[in-house]
């Protein structure tokens, strides 16, 4: 298909009277048509078309069709339906009433374009224009970030279900693409084992049943790679994405030994969640455990603004695999907001965000300001009298002097367990023999002497200067505007699902997240044009009746 572009126009009149009369207050799509005009041109979209071939539907009114349909929760089908019959929907798209509109496959062409294309971030950063033109987008501020799970959009499985299910799926493919091969080639008891997917509660219940079965499959895995591989199979069956598939699931989950045995992996030997492949449907989704949730699938960060007097508007969406901490998309997402020039003032974080150096990058790089509470030391000499903050440092001089006044100078940098530089500090032996401390000053009946382990100086002086800060009523009283992006991600979730895949892939999920958020920020831009008041924080009835000193603390 190929782009024609088109100049936006007026609405058409007899669309504006009908739209007019049908809805006299107004509704989201017609608000939006007169507060911010022409959102989508054909222009913006010009790169993801050919110059010639059939005509294609107008890009710019596809790309807000995406948007209202992921404001309005509906699947492609009722999308396509409420161009043709929905009159504010029409007014939105500037169409006359008898325009037919398009086949619901349209929106999927569609979308599959924007994914090659990595067009997704234009359009939310379209709407992210228009609102500071609007006047309702006014940066430096405050911002809060905060992430949730995805569910990958395939069937959780265990390790045997997977195996037994990636080889199903690429003796699926290959039936599909050479049937007349895989006949010639094919064990007759595959046709058994592997004709319907696995179903945990018909496998084995004993351990010693459920790795013979898992060998089985190995040893039948295995044959159908040789096979694909030998020098007479079609070149092509090997290129198969469901037997490379194939392929890489083995190597992660099977071992042949020196005698050719094929033997499954002990857990331990599987390679990390960061690479192993937890479903043949989608090879990007990874399984990821946080305090009681474990999941298959991504991870998304969102971050909005927060100012008490201003629409609050999500100004950066990060998708990742699940696998991926958050404290290494604090870094990430500053990045993309000075590429917007949409940096905050203060960044609100919780702990998950927080460390040394994220405060430091933070303020010499971008001058944000984090703000959140800061992992506390677990260490066994972390606190009491001989904790590691009651001795005194000397930065300039490289010295560090203990609480009953011994001074050492052997400061030496180094590199901790995580490869983070680190300044590691000992004193004397001979003083530490001698102390009469030392059973409370070291922890070790071995050790000869006392070793202290710092961060570079400015991140422990931030780090100091965090946790000093963070039992004040004035830090609690700033930092509470954080607790409001849960309920950006409840209203993300109720409305356009957001902790449920729609599609296969890193890449479409992403897709997703930045049309869920570039949907709720022309909703929440409605809402503050319309002056409806935000929902209040719901409080229940014993919260109520907390006295005011425990309020005050911050007890539960």
């Amino acid at each position: 298909m190929s782009l024609q572009p088109e100049e936006p126009g007026d609405v058409p009149a007899e669309t504006v009277r009908v739209a007019r009369a049908a809805f006299p207050k107004g509704s989201l799509a017609i608000r939006l048509r007169d507060e911010l005009g022409v959102l989508f041109t054909d222009e913006q979209f010009t790169g993801l078309f050919p110059a010639r071939g059939k005509p294609a539907w107008s890009p710019g009114r596809l790309a807000l069709v995406s948007v209202l349909q992921f404001a309005e929760g509906l699947p492609d089908r009722q999308a396509a339906l409420a161009v043709r019959a929905r009159i504010d929907w029409k007014y939105a798209l500037g169409l006359e009433l008898t325009d037919p509109g398009f086949d619901y496959s349209v929106l999927c062409e569609f979308r599959a374009r924007l994914v090659e294309a990595e067009a997704g971030q234009m359009v939310f950063d379209r709407v992210l224009d228009a609102a500071r033109q609007a006047g309702v987008l006014k940066p430096p501020g405050r911002a809060r970030t905060d992430s949730t799970h995805v569910l990958a959009a395939i069937r959780s499985l265990n390790r045997l279900e997977f195996v037994i299910e990636t080889l199903r799926a690429a003796l699926n493919a290959v039936a599909a693409a050479a049937p007349e091969w895989l006949t010639g080639h094919a064990d007759p008891a595959w046709f058994d084992r592997y004709a319907t997917r696995p179903e945990d509660y018909w496998l084995p219940s004993g351990r010693g049943r459920r790795t013979e079965l898992a060998e089985q499959t190995g040893w039948d895995g295995m044959r159908l790679l040789t096979d694909v591989h030998a020098a007479h199979a079609p070149c092509w069956l090997r290129e198969l994405p469901a037997v490379q598939t194939l392929r890489r699931a083995w190597v992660q989950q099977y071992a042949v030994d020196a005698e050719g045995e094929v033997r499954w992996r002990d857990p331990k030997e599987c390679p990390p969640g960061a690479l192993r492949l937890v479903s043949p449907y989608d090879t990007e989704a990874r399984a990821s455990v946080k305090r009681d949730i474990k999941w298959d699938g991504f991870k998304v960060h969102l971050t909005e603004t927060c100012d008490p007097d201003t629409v609050h508007l999500i100004t950066n969406v990060l998708t990742s695999d699940a696998t991926v901490p958050d404290i290494k998309a604090t870094d990430t997402v500053h990045d993309s907001l000075a590429g917007k020039d949409l940096l905050p003032g203060e960044h609100l974080l919780d702990a998950g965000y927080l460390d040394g150096p994220r405060i430091v990058t933070a303020q010499t790089r971008h001058g944000v300001t984090l703000t959140g509470p800061i992992a506390g030391n677990t260490t066994a000499q972390a606190t009491g009298p001989y904790g590691q903050d009651a001795f005194t440092v000397d930065w300039d001089n490289k010295t560090v002097t203990c609480p009953n006044g011994m001074t050492t100078g052997q400061w030496r940098d180094a590199l901790s367990h995580r490869g983070t530089p680190v300044i590691r500090i000992q004193f004397s032996p001979k003083d530490c023999r001698a102390c009469p401390s030392r059973p409370q000053c070291i922890n070790s009946t071995t050790r000869p002497h006392r070793e202290i382990t710092l961060r570079p100086r400015a991140e422990h002086e931030a780090i100091r200067q965090a946790r000093a800060a963070e039992g004040t009523p004035e830090w609690r009283e700033r930092y509470a505007a954080r607790n409001g992006i849960e309920g950006t991600i409840s209203h993300a979730v109720r409305v356009t699902g957001l902790r449920q895949c729609r599609y296969h892939g890193l890449a479409k999920t992403r897709l997703q997240h930045q049309l869920t958020a570039t949907a709720i920020n022309l909703a929440r831009m409605d809402a503050w044009s319309t002056n409806r008041p935000r929902a209040r924080t719901r409080t229940s009835h014993l919260t109520a009746l907390r006295p005011a000193e425990h309020k005050l603390n911050g007890a539960n």
